[in-house]
């Protein structure tokens, strides 16, 4: 199998399958405890249908939308997601370059094996950066004041993750960053030669925007659940968020965040936008799908505030559900890292096209011109 094979969300899974050592497939791949909302946030979307319309003389669709200040080509953007470097060497660059060729948002983490400063130098598409705050404030601040100057377009503030949810795939593949060889580890990075040459050969990993606060997670090998337990606040409150926000001065989005109760104070505090997301699954196992909450969210706040529905995005008529029960846009990560892992940014712009094309063929389909003609008369439910 190779990269002119893969036309869907599987098939560049299985691809990065084949090409990642276990335990880096794994972390992406994983959810926590037993993985049950990660599987709900694609099961979700199936139970409503799509009522095209036809004889609508559509020609080419308009499937550009505004969000966090910026018009970007397609409704659908890169997702927040640490440590691409393991995944590619070419990592955040490779991610970035991509997006940027589709006209749409490349999100950093603070997690990110690529510095701002780095990202900001090789592309000039549109991009936003995820923050997680610090016990040590002045790491907090020393990266929103360095996105500021890097021209970053939004912010947004990653709520679900004050303690690491239980990934259990990770304790079992002994995942940490960087890599550590055990035994069994050692098997799995032997089997990849491939990957093995490219890690070591290539830029030394490190978590580039945190590298020069702490050495662990970079020289010092770190389970992520260690990690952020150890590194993150737990204490993080509202007020937290509303200093961000006065500190950015910019578009700024709350990801993580879920509850109707939530999206009200989001608006009041002055956060442009809130992504609907539960971390793909791997926080709060049992929680609910963003795609299922999308209603009640809309209702509450819609109007108000953008909403952008992050988990579970695996086709281009997930998409148009979304933005039919009133979403702004989407975002997704797993489907994206999968093509990275598959191919580089030959395989993120691959996904990003297959992407593309199922959203214009099936808006054609459903008889829309534009992004503002789905609305809810298309959506029915079983």
């Amino acid at each position: 199998m190779s990269l002119k094979d893969c036309y869907n969300f599987e098939d560049f899974r299985k691809l990065a399958k084949k090409n990642l050592p276990s335990p880096i497939f794994h972390y992406i791949d994983g959810g926590a405890d037993d993985e049950s909302t990660l599987k709900r946030n694609t099961e979700s979307f199936s139970k409503c249908d799509l009522i095209p319309n036809i004889l609508a003389s559509v020609g080419e669709p308009d499937l550009s939308v505004e969000v966090f200040g910026q018009k970007i080509k397609m409704p659908l953007f890169l997702s927040p997601t640490a440590m691409q470097r393991l995944y590619h060497h070419d990592g955040d660059k490779a991610s970035a370059r991509a997006a940027e060729k589709f006209g749409t948002f490349y999100s950093m983490s603070t997690m990110a094996t690529s510095s701002i400063e780095e990202i900001a130098n090789i592309s000039s598409g549109p991009k936003l950066f995820q923050l997680y705050i610090h016990k040590d404030q002045a790491l907090t601040d020393n990266l929103i004041d360095r996105c500021k100057s890097a021209g970053f377009k939004g912010l947004c503030l990653t709520v679900d993750t004050v303690v690491a949810g239980n990934r259990e795939r990770d304790h079992r593949t002994g995942f940490t960053t960087p890599p550590k060889l055990t035994l069994k580890s050692l098997m799995s990075f032997a089997a990849h030669p491939k990957w093995t040459l490219n890690y070591l050969l290539h830029e030394k990993f490190k978590l580039a925007n945190v590298a020069h606060f702490t050495n662990k997670g970079s020289s010092i090998a770190k389970g992520v659940m260690e990690y952020i337990n150890e590194q993150y606040d737990p204490a993080m409150s509202w007020k937290d968020a509303e200093y961000c926000i006065k500190r950015w001065q910019g578009p700024f989005a709350l990801k993580g965040l879920m509850s109707v109760e939530d999206a009200k104070k989001a608006v009041d505090i002055g956060a442009s936008a809130i992504m609907l997301s539960n971390h793909g699954g791997r926080q709060l196992d049992g929680s609910r799908s963003p795609f299922d909450q999308l209603p009640a969210i809309v209702d509450a706040v819609g109007g108000k505030i953008e909403i952008i529905v992050d988990g579970g995005i695996r086709r281009g008529t997930h998409v148009l559900k979304a933005l039919a029960l009133g979403a702004t846009a989407c975002s997704f990560g797993k489907g994206f890292l999968f093509a990275l892992g598959a191919g580089g940014q030959p395989g993120v712009e691959m996904f990003l096209h297959r992407l593309r094309e199922e959203i214009r063929r099936d808006m054609i389909l459903m008889g829309c011109k534009s992004i503002k003609e789905l609305n809810p008369s298309k959506i029915a439910y079983r």
